[in-house]
């Protein structure tokens, strides 16, 4: 149970984060300098998924801390968006040199990929092994 209720909390601060993240990128800009082609259209593609990915997120944290097993389906479903999200950014960015930006514009987005593909990893691990 306390596994779950770390999950449960890390869940919920990356639905938050991700959400936090489209904020400042509509608002203050967190684009490269020199973005490659795409990238606008790339970046503008995530913001509905990514905000459903959110709801789910959030609301299997939370279904997840009142002990509801039902909030185990919604992390399952929470880890594959995070997986996805993680590897289809490491494959844009791989793919279109943004790894090779300078340590300061490939390190945030290194850590994020590599997040959002534990994260998800570790959820489908952990609510998988009881929900079968």
């Amino acid at each position: 149970m306390q596994t779950h209720k770390a999950l449960a909390v890390l869940q919920i601060m990356t639905g938050v984060g991700i959400i936090l993240f489209w904020i400042a990128f509509f608002t203050v800009g967190l684009a490269p300098a020199n973005p490659p082609d795409g990238y606008f259209a790339f970046e503008h593609s995530f913001p509905l998924p990514d905000g459903v990915l959110c709801l789910c997120l959030i609301a299997s944290g939370v279904m997840l801390l009142k002990g509801a097993r039902s909030g185990r389906v919604l992390g399952l479903m929470g880890a594959g968006g995070l997986m996805f999200l993680g590897l289809l950014d490491f494959s844009f960015n791989i793919q279109n040199g943004m790894y090779a930006m300078g340590l300061s514009e490939s390190l945030p987005n290194m850590l994020i990929n590599g997040w959002c593909v534990g994260l998800g990893a570790v959820l489908a691990l952990r609510l998988g092994r009881e929900t079968a």
